[in-house]
């Protein structure tokens, strides 16, 4: 694979944040590159590292066509972790996900585990462990596509993967999703530390305007979050930046190592969410000892553009709103954010009809790191208890 080698950079205390990166060639034999501006990574370091890379997929009464596309599309070194909060009564829309996902291990003997995120073993595993802040009032974990992602992540550390990548699974071209795998692949092997995340950006957004495609290059909800993401970094550098392009990146991976000690916001300021959390964290010089070999390593976070555009389903104007109300509620409540900032915050949202004159937006749902958890016990647990857990080729 060729790429714009990641040559400009922010730095931001123990944080880098590499400028955008565009895909030259998807697969190439090139031995060596005499452009110091092009990287080359060897084919077969792609796929030893796709092999040691758990794919999470999160779903939620998604159409089963898409699902299957996805599926068929994931690399096959890669094993396939589904967590799945879709209906399991009328109709049992769960039970659909588990027949399409037997068919497809028994076709393609691909590793695979589906479990259902309100399953009660789960539950009473996090309980077990003392992982409570997963769970609502009622002692089951919440519904939010973090806390499926909690989950994605503990079951990939439990088969042992190095890193952890994340993918939709409502896209409309499965092309896309096999790129993105490979582009997580080629960002850590980039990287020089343990301690690595990779962004994708889509070089096209498509939508469907009179009748015909028109090759959106920004989302609505990505322009607003990535302005005011670089505006918080602008006014702790002092100097203005646009270096952020990935603030609402669904589509991004981790280092196993990163993602232990990354805490999880919930609903839809997830990934705004990491990328704030690392600056305030990791952006200043402070509490070094605790997290010595993060201090030591670096953080380096990768931003990719795809060849592939992202086409996924539309789920309306609310969602949007939804989508830019909790991104800048995660830049409005950092301690980070100055006063000026949160006021030009406040404008923006009422402005544009998502809170009223003299409300303030929600402080994010937060759930705290899962490096002290004991995967072994927690999945010994979620083993003995589960009701729909289900591991196939593992």
């Amino acid at each position: 694979m060729l790429l714009e080698a990641p040559i400009y950079k922010e730095i931001f205390g123990t944080v880098k944040i590499y400028e955008l990166q565009k895909l030259l060639k998807m697969d190439t034999e090139t031995e060596e590159v005499p452009m110091f501006t092009i990287v080359n990574i060897p084919r077969e370091d792609i796929y030893r590292t796709l092999g040691e890379m758990a794919v999470i997929v999160p779903m939620k009464n998604e159409k089963l066509h898409l699902v299957d596309g996805v599926l068929k599309a994931i690399p096959h070194k890669c094993p396939i972790i589904i967590v799945s909060n879709s209906k399991r009564e009328g109709p049992n829309r769960y039970r659909q996900e588990v027949d399409l996902i037997r068919h497809f291990h028994n076709l393609t003997h691909s590793r695979v585990i589906i479990v259902h995120q309100k399953d009660f073993g789960i539950a009473r595993a996090f309980e077990k462990v003392g992982y409570t802040e997963i769970l609502d009032g009622n002692g089951n974990v919440r519904s939010g596509k973090g806390e499926g992602m909690v989950i994605g992540i503990l079951l990939a550390k439990a088969i042992g993967a190095k890193y952890v990548g994340f993918v939709d699974a409502d896209n409309y071209i499965p092309g896309a999703v096999n790129e993105y795998v490979k582009d997580y692949a080629a960002g850590f092997l980039m990287s020089e530390s343990e301690y690595t995340m990779v962004r994708l950006h889509w070089r096209h957004k498509p939508k469907v305007t009179k009748g015909s495609l028109y090759f959106k290059k920004w989302g609505r909800v990505s322009e607003i979050t990535n302005r005011y993401l670089n505006q918080l970094i602008s006014e702790q550098t002092t100097f203005e930046t646009t270096i952020m392009v990935t603030g609402n990146a669904g589509e991004h991976a981790m280092t196993m190592k990163l993602a232990e000690i990354m805490p999880f916001s919930t609903s839809y300021s997830i990934e705004p969410y990491e990328i704030v959390y690392l600056l305030e964290r990791f952006g200043k010089w402070e509490k070094v000892e605790e997290y010595k070999e993060v201090f030591d390593q670096g953080i380096e976070i990768f931003q990719i553009e795809t060849l592939n555009p992202h086409f996924h389903e539309d789920k309306g104007q609310r969602h949007v709103k939804e989508m830019i109300l909790m991104s800048l509620a995660t830049i409005y409540h950092s301690n980070l954010s100055s006063e000026n900032l949160r006021r030009r915050i406040l404008e923006d949202l009422r402005m544009h009809g998502i809170i009223g004159e003299n409300e303030e937006p929600p402080k994010p749902v937060v759930m705290p790191p899962i490096k002290d958890i004991d995967v072994k016990r927690w999945m010994k647990i979620v083993e003995s208890n589960s009701e729909t857990l289900l591991k196939l080729g593992l």
